[in-house]
């Protein structure tokens, strides 16, 4: 899921449903559309599934599918995401500073 929110300011959050909550992280630019260029994202606190198909006047869902887990280690996702209209493979990477949103160079056919 990829929620729109106007509020504070412009921004997305990636929310991945795992273990009966959703794993967020707040995009403050959005998905990266080239592999040469991560973006900034920031760990927030999961939400409860209910929280998947909520909107109001500040917020809508972007786009909605389900995500595929291609492995991970303690500094990495690499994930498909399966939305509406596409699927994207990205990975999430830890850093010292906080996480990056890459988007793979390989993508699915």
């Amino acid at each position: 899921m990829l929620h729109e929110h106007q509020k504070p300011q412009h921004h997305f959050d990636l929310r991945l449903e795992e273990e009966g909550v959703l794993r967020s992280w707040a995009l403050p630019k959005g998905v990266p559309t080239d592999p040469r260029r991560d973006r900034l994202a920031i760990a927030v606190p999961d939400h409860d599934l209910d929280h998947l198909r909520y909107e109001d006047a500040d917020k809508s869902i972007a786009d909605i599918g389900w995500w595929q887990d291609e492995g991970r280690t303690d500094r990495r996702l690499l994930f498909v995401l399966h939305g509406r209209s596409e699927s994207v493979r990205y990975a999430l990477i830890r850093t010292d500073r906080g996480w990056l949103l890459h988007r793979t160079k390989d993508q699915p056919a």
